[in-house]
């Protein structure tokens, strides 16, 4: 074999080497955002086990805040309905609201404080949004990591070709910033 022949095949492997590391490191990095999506939805999960058991506790409390406590149950409606993770987003963010009208709601409620179950479940609510936002934090870092493969070259080229599309943030709901307003 020539010399040309040798260097044509030398740089073939290296470009050949570099395509399967690469994809490999956006497999791996699709897998790190699905996985992290899943704990997520394990909070999530969570919290919808603890939402229904202390709406029924304020229920018969709070008797007149019935539009609150059908926001809440709506919400979760929808995210366990959500079919796409962009979808479920969207339903989080709105139940993530909703949960927070309702605890805001339940605070200007003496009774409700003095009732144990209800303070048992909010404590237990509270720290279950507490993991959620870790969880949620996680899941972003792992989309930047994940996205920047695909955005930078070369990489972008080989994501592109295999079909590798960006994921998706999980945003902060619009109005987020601001303090449920919650008037008895």
């Amino acid at each position: 074999m020539n010399k040309t022949l040798w260097i044509i095949l030398g740089v073939a492997l290296v470009v050949l080497g570099y395509v399967w590391m690469t994809y490999n490191g956006l497999v791996t990095g699709s897998a790190l955002v699905d996985n992290q999506w899943k704990q997520v939805e394990v909070q999530y999960q969570r919290r919808l086990d603890l939402i229904p058991n202390l709406v029924e506790s304020v229920k018969g409390i709070m008797k007149q805040e019935t539009a609150t406590l059908t926001l809440v149950t709506d919400a979760r409606t929808k995210y366990m309905n959500a079919a796409t993770t962009g979808d479920k987003v969207t339903a989080a963010n709105e139940l993530e609201s909703a949960v927070g009208k309702f605890l805001v709601l339940a605070e200007n409620y003496p009774q409700l404080r003095s009732v144990e179950a209800v303070l048992s479940m909010q404590a237990e609510l509270a720290g279950t949004e507490n993991r959620v936002a870790v969880e949620r934090m996680r899941y972003n870092d792992n989309v930047t990591s994940f996205n920047l493969m695909t955005k930078r070259f070369p990489s972008n080229m080989i994501a592109s070709m295999f079909g590798f599309e960006q994921a998706v943030y999980f945003n902060a709901e619009k109005g987020a910033e601001n303090v449920p307003k919650v008037q008895l």
